[in-house]
């Protein structure tokens, strides 16, 4: 270890926002930038991720919730007015929408004088790890890959200093993955990209093609095994780059990469544990200078209760500034060069993520794993939890020290911010005279090339700049792909049937047997998501312990509409609703009306990130029990839902309780 002879310049400094309109978002990012932060990173709502506009039918109770809608070019004027960006070093949270929104942002960029080749950022448009734990995806794999390969193809020819696609390795780890999964799964991602990339790009330019991939990682809180995940990612990337892909010149074979550090191990239960947390996490990806990330962004300390106020996001970005300015970390070489158990660990993380990815290739690559992949990262998950519920891994706050005094960092809005009701109606007037004020004609051409476009198998960037130009909507472009290339719906994870496994279980199968033989049939247990959210972990989760305890289970994925879930429905003992995008009211009010039209007495239970100021109201809803992240005991859920299901119980024996 070795002092530099200069001190290293500090990585991008950001905060994941955006909320409510894109005026609201706007106002956030300019006092974010005063306060130091060195570049944006944008969350958009799950219309706009799915492909919807804000008026759709499935966006109802979802505008602005998870993030900022943008429907048009006039919301992208709105979300980057008086912000320079041909400045700027903007990251976008995007992935089935991110040919049109990079559309957008090269529009406006274009309309506040910038050069196009100027403009400095990344889009996500990963598909495949949405395939596996985020679930925006729209159109099918192939066609998706294709799409990914097509604002690569752009981006080098015309926005030369933009990353193209952000291989997600963050949302693998979100769903449970381990670090040889992680590694394995992220850099098969890669690989499909580049093989598909490869023909499109002549042989001199594709070194730089490869030098503009990116990855956007994870960091959980095993300190010494994420700092040696990130050196062997970047001893990894360097092999296949070289081997593969034949790059010489080392500059384009460097592992670049930002990172969120993890939201999963963030806990309801003494929030301000969090805070220690977030910090431990983000040592991981900025120690070991030899693999450092080149932006990072930290959740705030209070994720697990909802949507973070902007004092919070100011806490997370100053714990970032402190550790770049005050320390004296950058001004020394690798503190871990040399290091023989750090050596260790990283030759053992690779030898296992080689071993995945030959696995992986002998199914086609990452395109052919799909089903494989996400039903490895549903059992992983399983595997984590059940370590917890049994206190093989220690949760400070959660399964051991849980007395605590009561955090005064709550205050009197419960610690998180609300979205006002008033800006989605906002939203969709503004939207409606969007649509009004429009060339027809110009929009109809500008959608009819985009079509011909997809359909000839072109390059879709110049037609979406142009319909975006023209006025376009993220709901019509869409659209226009889903006439092209279909919808899909993705694997689940989560085998039909009943399991083999019952370690530990024996007791509460023998109660799912006893309560059935009063049902006079198999307990009938049925999962929905409603709403667009893709945040599947906890409702793969439950469907795959209920299953494991010898009920039927009915889950058939993400992204369905409270009348397709009571047609599910109809023949369940007990049905459970998982929301996590803080849509939880509207759409649970919808599907008990809809119950009670049908005269359908199911007794439903509601999962989610739910503030507590809104149980009350969902428990006179008619909610039987209510559980948060704090409800990790599993086998309790279980248990609730079968005196739910025993037609013996009755309404007053009924012990459940909304928890929360």
């Amino acid at each position: 270890m070795t002092e530099t002879s200069q001190r290293d310049r500090p990585w991008l400094i950001r905060t994941y926002s955006g909320h409510s309109t894109a005026a609201a978002s706007n106002a956030l990012y300019r006092g974010n930038l005063a306060r130091g932060q060195t570049g944006l990173s944008v969350a958009f709502d799950l219309p706009t991720q799915t492909g919807y506009d804000s008026d759709h039918v499935l966006a109802r109770g979802e505008v602005g919730k998870v993030g900022v809608p943008i429907c048009h070019l006039g919301d992208m004027r709105a979300l980057f007015d008086q912000i320079p960006l041909a400045e700027m070093n903007t990251s976008m949270t995007i992935n089935a929408t991110a040919p049109w929104l990079l559309a957008l942002y090269i529009a406006v960029a274009e309309e506040q004088g910038a050069d196009p080749a100027a403009l400095q950022g990344t889009v996500q448009n990963d598909l495949i790890k949405e395939y596996l734990s985020r679930g925006t995806y729209i159109c099918p794999p192939e066609p998706s890959l294709k799409m990914i390969a097509d604002v690569a193809e752009y981006c080098y020819a015309h926005v030369p200093k933009w990353n193209p696609m952000n291989v997600c390795s963050y949302h693998l780890q979100e769903a449970g993955a381990t670090p040889e999964q992680e590694l394995a799964y992220a850099l098969a991602t890669a690989i499909a990209v580049l093989d598909a990339l490869r023909p499109r790009v002549a042989e001199k330019d594709f070194p730089g093609v490869v030098g503009r991939i990116s990855f956007f990682v994870n960091a959980g809180i095993r300190f010494v095994t994420e700092i040696c995940k990130m050196r062997a990612f970047v001893d990894l990337w360097d092999e296949i780059t070289a081997e593969r892909y034949g790059i010489e010149d080392p500059k384009f074979r460097r592992f670049r990469y930002g990172v969120q550090v993890n939201s999963l191990g963030l806990t309801e239960q003494q929030p301000e544990n969090n805070v220690p947390r977030i910090l431990i996490e983000m040592l991981a990806v900025v120690l070991s200078k030899n693999a450092r990330a080149r932006a990072v962004q930290l959740p705030a300390w209070n994720e697990a209760l909802g949507l973070p106020r902007p004092w919070d996001q100011q806490w997370s970005l100053r714990m970032q500034q402190i550790l770049a300015y005050e320390t004296d970390l950058l001004e020394y070489e690798d503190l871990f060069d040399g290091n023989p158990a750090v050596d260790a660990k990283v030759a053992a993380l690779k030898q296992a993520a080689r071993a995945e990815l030959a696995n992986l290739g002998a199914m086609g690559g990452a395109i052919g794993a799909i089903p494989y992949m996400k039903a490895r990262l549903v059992e992983a998950n399983a595997e984590r939890i059940a370590r917890i519920e049994s206190g093989e891994t220690t949760v400070v706050g959660v399964n051991r020290w849980q007395e605590a005094e009561p955090s005064p960092l709550l205050g009197s809005d419960g610690g998180i911010l609300t979205v006002d009701p008033a800006a989605e109606a906002d939203q969709l007037h503004r939207l409606a005279g969007w649509r009004r004020q429009r060339d027809a004609d110009a929009l109809r051409a500008a959608l009819d090339a985009l079509r011909a476009a997809a359909e000839a198998g072109e390059n879709i960037m110049p037609a979406s700049i142009a319909a975006a130009k023209a006025g376009a909507t993220t709901g019509e472009w869409a659209a226009t792909m889903r006439a092209v290339h279909g919808e899909y719906r993705g694997p689940t994870g989560v085998a039909a049937g009943q399991s083999n496994r019952t370690e530990g279980l024996e007791d509460i199968r023998a109660e799912v047997d006893a309560v059935s033989d009063r049902l006079g049939r198999r307990l009938s247990f049925v999962i929905g998501k409603p709403g667009l959210d893709g945040h599947s972990n906890g409702a793969e989760q439950i469907a795959s312990r209920a299953r494991d305890c010898g009920m039927e289970i009915g889950y058939d994925g993400i992204r369905l509409t409270p009348e397709e879930i009571v047609a599910r429905a109809r023949n369940a003992h007990v049905l459970g609703l998982s929301v996590l995008s803080g849509s939880h009211l509207p759409l649970v009010e919808e599907v008990l009306t809809r119950l009670r039209a049908e005269d359908l007495q199911i007794p439903v239970v509601l999962g989610g990130i739910i503030p507590e100021a809104d149980v009350a109201r969902l428990t006179a809803l008619g909610v039987a029990a209510i559980y948060t992240p704090k409800d990790f005991e599993l086998n309790r859920i279980m248990r609730d839902v079968i005196t739910l299901a025993d037609p013996d119980a009755g309404p007053d024996l009924n012990p459940v309780k909304a928890s929360a």
